[in-house]
């Protein structure tokens, strides 16, 4: 709203209001409002929370210091969920599909979580929200996200190829004075195909359209829509399997964020795409600020969440943030990078699968199960070798720096 506003005191030559028109200044303000947000209504939350005793019910799990953290208040994601949306409704341009596809995401999944939370603490339905409803309401945002991407006719990307190439339909030449200079062995198109970024490959393009034929492109969302959907249940499931220790998620979160905001950067920004010969993605740079919030959120809610938490984001948080991460992904074309930079999420959800499957397997033919792990999630099995839950925590953090600088540097490494 804010950039509506100055953009318009700007036609009045208001020394100050053409700040408003860079994507810096208005990553930069969102990142310190959703701190601020955070920081400061997260204690008045908190209070509120407590008050209503919207505590969270701790399961017996056998693990050191468990118990302490029985009647913490839970539901703490609304702290991140305001903290995200409140700066992004600010700095932002609303009409931009990319920030109203996040937006959609963020409330959508946000109050999925906050359903299974309220049965759990005030309904005390111990299973929360049924698993079914969960699914059913992932599908429903991956089919709302996967539509509006494959639709939206200011969802498009701009490629480099062969001078050459022949027009299919839907591309256009680009011509700008920066691109396809005439003599060069190269040129770019624009055009509105699901292409997507495969990491470590020279030539590391693929469309979703290819899969059904040239002649059947325009149901190409008969691919895209269900990939869509797998993503989103998969990364919300994840983050919701790795909140389960103070700061742990929220940490992990805002590191892949961080990652997240230098992809969306780079691909938004003309001569940055052009210089790292990445797809190029139109109005795509209002995502940096979105994403700028997100950061905020998350560090600010780490002032509450870090170890002994005051307050537990429940899966209100875990749900919410975990799809954010997927659509944004998919979003700058970078989503078959999700396994590396988000792989603290894939390394815990594989932890409960292989787990389960192999006490159902030996089960089976010995007659009794046997566990890989002391315990599943990953992180509790750690805890039951003594670790300190601090240490944990700090020690999942390094892996995800890690893996977050690597997947930055898959611009360069094909």
């Amino acid at each position: 709203m804010l950039y509506y506003l100055f953009n318009y005191l700007d036609t009045f030559d208001i020394p100050g209001a053409g700040v408003f028109g860079y994507i810096s200044f208005r990553s930069g303000m969102a990142l310190i409002t959703s701190l601020i947000i955070s920081v400061l209504f997260g204690n008045k939350l908190i209070n509120l929370l407590r008050t209503l005793q919207m505590g969270e019910s701790v399961r017996d799990l056998g693990l050191k210091g468990q118990k302490e953290k029985e009647g913490t208040p839970t539901m703490g994601g609304l702290i991140i969920i305001g903290a995200i949306l409140i700066p992004t409704l600010l700095f932002a341009k609303l009409h931009n599909v990319y920030v109203l596809t996040m937006i959609i995401a963020t409330v959508w999944l946000g109050f999925i979580g906050f359903l299974d939370d309220y049965l759990k603490i005030l309904k005390k339905n111990k299973d929360g929200l049924a698993g079914r409803f969960k699914v059913v309401g992932q599908i429903g945002v991956g089919i709302i996200v996967g539509a509006m991407l494959f639709f939206h006719p200011d969802v498009k990307v701009h490629k480099e190829v062969a001078s050459t190439y022949e027009l299919k339909a839907g591309e256009t030449f680009v011509t700008d004075s920066h691109r396809s200079v005439p003599g060069e062995n190269t040129q770019w198109i624009e055009t509105r195909d699901m292409t997507t970024t495969i990491p470590f490959v020279k030539n590391n393009e693929i469309n979703y359209n290819w899969f059904l034929g040239e002649d059947a492109q325009s149901w190409g969302w008969i691919i895209f829509i269900p990939i869509v959907i797998f993503i989103v249940i998969a990364v919300s499931n994840g983050a919701n399997m790795t909140d389960g220790l103070d700061g742990l998620a929220t940490g992990t979160s805002a590191i892949i964020g961080i990652a997240l905001a230098v992809l969306a950067y780079v691909s938004a920004h003309v001569q940055f795409a052009d210089y790292l010969d990445v797809m190029y993605i139109p109005y795509a740079e209002e995502l940096v600020i979105f994403i700028a919030a997100f950061v905020g959120a998350c560090i600010g809610f780490l002032w509450y969440n870090s170890y002994p938490a005051k307050v537990f984001m429940g899966d209100t948080g875990s749900l919410a943030i975990g799809g954010i991460i997927a659509v944004f992904a998919i979003a700058i074309r970078k989503e078959l990078l999700i396994p590396v930079l988000c792989g603290v999420f894939l390394i815990e959800n594989l932890s409960v699968i292989l787990q389960v499957g192999w006490f159902k397997i030996t089960k089976k033919r010995f007659g009794e199960g046997r566990r890989i792990f002391l315990m599943a999630p990953l992180h509790h099995h750690y805890q039951k070798k003594g670790m300190h839950e601090a240490k944990i925590v700090t020690r999942f953090w390094i892996v995800g720096i890690l893996l977050a600088v690597i997947t930055i540097v898959t611009l360069k490494l094909r």
